[in-house]
């Protein structure tokens, strides 16, 4: 006779087993609440680089397309070069100029040092002059008034004293022309220097045009330059606004680009910061790729809600209050790039789960283990003794 207790016996054992797997999955579920963050409140953010001109123009070549990817360095647009390129020539012609100028007054100035170098001599050969002119003069003064002494005791001849006063006479008037070369060269001299100075002037004034030219050269070639835009970085270009033939200002935005380097802006409630730290390891789901799974991890927490930094940043003091639990926005960047086939944008839905280290982590730990252990234990020994409660009968 077969044991009528095996249904039985088998419905125990398989509410044993299910009351297991019911509890060891409830406290792993707390286990893991306690041991994780998470928050639907996520998007992916990255940097949105605006591609712009420096100088207006017709749009002559449009070297990418739309959502291309490119490198750093790669063309992107060329603005018309022309209008540039005339004015890179004239800024050179003028500089060409302006050095030509200078070396004239160079030049100039070298002329101006020689001749003053020479009057400066002629100053000081006249000063010899009216040395020698004065010392002339003197004898000859004196010859007269010896002459003139023995004139008066009947010693000379007249003609003798009429000779003394000529030469006396003449010796005088060298001194005199000599003294008036002194004065003609000295004013020369002067003269002279201020032409010099307003010579080195002139050099000074050309230098200044010189630099001038310089800078203006030097804006006319990167003004040129600047008709060729390239990628600031790889990315990738979105949002092209722009068409071959258009004509575009300063500033104007012609498209922009996405970098590669994305991080995840997670809005956290402010009660789930207690036990969260920057290093702490990520999980994070993108709702566009269900079954992919990135790793990350904290990098930051901002030091002020999200409404505290908003354009309208509520003010407390003002009518009724009521509490709001606020959200603050932690960073979380990836531990490797995303490949083509997974692409990651701005604005894209995402899923944190940090995984936090909180005593309440630890010891719920603990309890999952020993009440794991316990579980299967009673389950195991309630089995065994409804299985065995009563020998089986046999017919």
């Amino acid at each position: 006779m077969v044991n009528k207790r095996s249904p039985r016996i088998v419905l125990q054992m398989a509410g044993g087993v299910a009351l297991i797997i019911a509890v060891v999955l409830g406290l792993l579920y707390v286990a893991s609440a306690l041991s994780h963050e998470s928050t639907d409140d996520a998007f992916i953010d990255g940097d949105i680089v605006p591609i712009s001109p420096k100088v207006a123009g017709h749009i002559v070549g449009l070297r990418i397309r739309d959502n291309q990817d490119v490198k750093q360095g790669d063309p992107l647009v060329e603005i018309d070069p022309r209008d540039y390129e005339t004015r890179l020539a004239a800024a050179r012609a003028a500089l060409d100029g302006a050095i030509a100028q200078h070396k004239i007054a160079q030049i100039n100035l070298e002329k101006s040092r020689s001749k003053l170098a020479s009057l400066e001599a002629d100053v000081e050969r006249a000063h010899a002059q009216a040395v020698a002119a004065e010392a002339q003069a003197t004898r000859a003064d004196a010859d007269l008034k010896r002459a003139h002494e023995l004139l008066q005791t009947g010693a000379i001849a007249p003609q003798d004293f009429d000779r003394a006063q000529a030469t006396a006479r003449s010796a005088n008037a060298d001194l005199e022309a000599a003294r008036r070369k002194i004065t003609s060269d000295e004013a020369l001299v002067a003269e002279e220097w201020q032409q010099l100075v307003h010579d080195q002037a002139q050099i000074d004034l050309a230098a200044a045009d010189v630099e001038q030219s310089q800078a203006a050269a030097k804006l006319a070639e990167l003004q040129l330059s600047y008709a060729k835009i390239f990628a600031p970085s790889d990315g990738r270009v979105t949002r092209r606004l722009v068409e071959e033939g258009a004509y575009v200002q300063v500033g104007q935005i012609l498209m922009a680009l996405v970098p590669r380097d994305v991080w995840v802006t997670a809005n956290f409630k402010e009660s789930q910061l207690a036990h969260m730290r920057p290093k702490q390891p990520v999980e994070i789901r993108v709702d566009a790729y269900p079954g992919v799974r990135y790793s990350g991890h904290v990098d930051s927490i901002q030091a002020g809600s999200g409404a505290r930094f908003s354009l309208l940043p509520p003010e407390n003091a003002v009518g009724n209050y009521v509490k709001v639990v606020q959200r603050v926005p932690v960073k979380i960047v990836f531990d490797s790039r995303s490949d083509d086939r997974h692409l990651l944008g701005p604005g894209m839905s995402a899923v944190p789960i940090v995984r936090v280290e909180s005593m309440h982590a630890h010891v719920a730990l603990v309890i999952f283990i020993v009440a794991c252990v316990m579980v299967c234990a009673v389950a195991i020994i309630a089995i065994f003794r409804a299985a065995f409660r009563e020998k089986p009968k046999t017919a």
